[in-house]
């Protein structure tokens, strides 16, 4: 993912950001010859501890790979708008020459992953999980040999991800001047699509980086 200076969070944006950003893809490294495997999950990032953890079910093909090759990639993108060419024109330039481009947040965390199958090691790591996702409770605790959900430990497999990097990316129009930042949010509160207003709250918060 490339990175410029204007699109670099300058404090820690994408800890806040992540923390209610929460379903990603993981990426794993196929079999020789073979693209990367893709899972869609959801899962619980822990700032303190430098870890995400998650689960997938047994018979996932995740497995073998995630074995072979430890080292995965978790990516997180949200918070997307489309931006037509006129809302980026200069100031004294025709609106038709001002050139189309995609606002996002991304954050990749670069991963070492720890299989976990021990059942009381995954009761805890569910816990954790449906403590972040849960945290008004509801839901009955997890644990081995117990009901209503140790007969279930044995159909999935945990992962602990332990974070090695982390690459994050808000691309918000920062090498942009002030008046194109300020049609950009207009443009955006105007059209009111889904994530529009999303993408309007980091323009107007990210301030115009100079390369």
């Amino acid at each position: 993912m490339l990175i410029h200076p204007w699109d670099t969070p300058r404090d820690d944006t994408w800890r806040q950001w992540l923390a209610t950003h929460d379903f990603g893809q993981l990426a794993v490294n196929g079999p020789p010859g073979e693209p990367p495997f893709v899972q869609p999950l959801h899962f619980a990032y822990d700032a303190e501890r430098r870890e995400a953890v998650t689960h997938l079910a047994r018979p996932n093909p995740l497995w073998p790979a995630i074995e072979s090759a430890p080292d995965v990639l978790l990516s997180v993108v949200d918070d997307y708008a489309f931006v037509p060419g006129p809302w980026q024109a200069e100031p004294g330039t025709p609106p038709e020459h001002g050139v189309p481009t995609s606002l996002y947040a991304a954050v990749q965390l670069r991963c070492r992953a720890h299989v976990v199958d021990d059942p009381t090691e995954k009761a805890v790591l569910l816990n954790r999980q449906v403590g972040h996702f849960q945290p008004e409770g509801g839901s009955a605790r997890a644990a081995a040999g117990e009901a209503p959900y140790g007969r279930l430990l044995s159909g999935i497999r945990g992962l602990r991800l332990e974070v090695t990097e982390v690459r994050a990316k808000f691309k918000y129009a920062g090498k942009r001047s002030q008046a194109v930042r300020d049609r950009v949010a207009t443009g955006l509160e105007d059209r009111g699509r889904a994530r529009d207003a999303a993408a309007r709250g980091h323009v107007l918060r990210v301030g115009p980086t100079t390369p």
